[in-house]
């Protein structure tokens, strides 16, 4: 609204200067209220741009001197002759009136616009033309009615955005609580769920000290997210940092390694050339070779799996084997999605969030080979 009343005045102000050059032998007095003009005309908008909206005070200052008084003492200034058709001082009432629309309420824009009416009717009856202002008085009040209707729009539309916004940011809030949902509940099935399975099939000694080390850390894990403490909230941000910076591919999945054989896994694992990961692409890359592990034990038949780690350029490949009991995946692909937990989410999920791959190769009684790569 500033800029479009601003470039209605400019136009007016145009107006005036233009007289004012074809006509030259002008007196003093001319030039002192097109300077006063200007003067205000500055003042309105320029307080208006630096502080972001029209200031009342000033909008009423505008109104009383350029749209009120300004005729008057034009015609006071050439003897009361009009001296052409289109009054400089008359034509700055129309923006006045736009200005006050604007930048009043609407009781306020409309004394505002009456109070200019009033003082350009008494400038006819002061003038020496008797040439009705009735087209003059319409394109007043049109002036004052288009700007107005163009704030209503302006602002309805600023209203219906900024609740867009809103929605928006509810919306991306709620992926956000639904994403953590979903990695908490990767991390249960990978972690907890995993370890309480093994030792519930009897298969370990939950007695041995690397099984009690590990059920130790996934009770604290547990205990973390229930209670959603602010020492949680600040071991978890601490955690965000570290993912960021880059990570020793060879330490993350040593990591993962050691996890398994703590539950009874025997794992032969090769690494050759491994590059240093970005922090989320170790992690996802580590939670999917680690439910890659926990299906060897849990669905294989056998306690011994091989991992096999490879760089390629800044990228790597995972391949984890095992010589078990195999599946037909194609019977396992229901709609196009594998079913399952462990495959689909913590394997397959995880690695598309990356912008990598899993692929999975089985067949019954010829064990089965998971390949994860990164990039894709």
């Amino acid at each position: 609204m500033l800029l479009a009343t601003g470039l209605y005045r400019a136009s007016h102000l145009t107006a005036g200067i233009t007289a004012l050059v074809h006509a030259p032998a002008a007196g003093g007095v001319v030039r002192a209220l097109l300077g006063v003009a200007l003067g205000t005309s500055l003042l309105l908008y320029g307080k208006g741009y630096a502080q972001g909206g029209f200031g009342p005070r000033l909008v009423w200052t505008d109104v009383l001197l350029t749209g009120c008084l300004l005729p008057h003492a034009m015609l006071w200034a050439s003897g009361g002759h009009v001296p052409e058709p289109g009054f400089w001082p008359l034509l700055l009432g129309g923006s006045a009136a736009a200005a006050a629309a604007a930048g009043l309420s609407v009781s306020q824009g409309a004394c505002a616009v009456a109070l200019i009416l009033v003082s350009h009717l008494a400038a006819q009856l002061q003038s020496d033309t008797a040439r009705p202002l009735t087209g003059h008085l319409m394109s007043v009040v049109s002036s004052a009615v288009m700007a107005r209707v163009f704030w209503w729009y302006l602002h309805r539309q600023g209203t219906l955005l900024d609740e867009a916004r809103e929605q928006a940011v509810r919306a991306e809030a709620e992926r956000a609580r639904q994403a953590e949902r979903m990695a908490h509940h990767r991390a249960l099935h990978d972690t907890v769920l995993a370890t309480l399975t093994t030792i519930a099939s009897g298969r370990v000694d939950a007695n041995t000290s690397g099984v009690r080390e590990r059920c130790a850390r996934e009770a604290a894990y547990l205990r973390r997210l229930v209670q959603r403490s602010d020492e949680a909230e600040t071991e978890a941000g601490a955690g965000d940092e570290k993912r960021g910076a880059e990570v020793p591919t060879g330490e993350a999945l040593e990591d993962v390694v050691a996890a398994a054989e703590c539950l009874g896994l025997t794992v032969t694992a090769q690494y050759h050339e491994l590059p240093a990961l970005p922090g989320p692409v170790a992690a996802a890359l580590s939670a999917a070779a680690t439910e890659a592990l926990n299906n060897v034990r849990h669905h294989a038949g056998t306690q011994a799996a091989y991992l096999t780690a490879t760089g390629r350029g800044n990228g790597i490949t995972v391949t984890v084997v095992d010589r078990g009991r195999g599946f037909d995946v194609d019977a396992a692909l229901v709609g196009g999605r594998r079913t399952g937990t462990g495959l689909r989410r913590s394997v397959h999920a995880r690695m598309r969030e990356i912008g990598g791959t899993a692929e999975v190769d089985s067949a019954p009684d010829e064990g089965t080979r998971v390949e994860l790569r990164w990039p894709a």
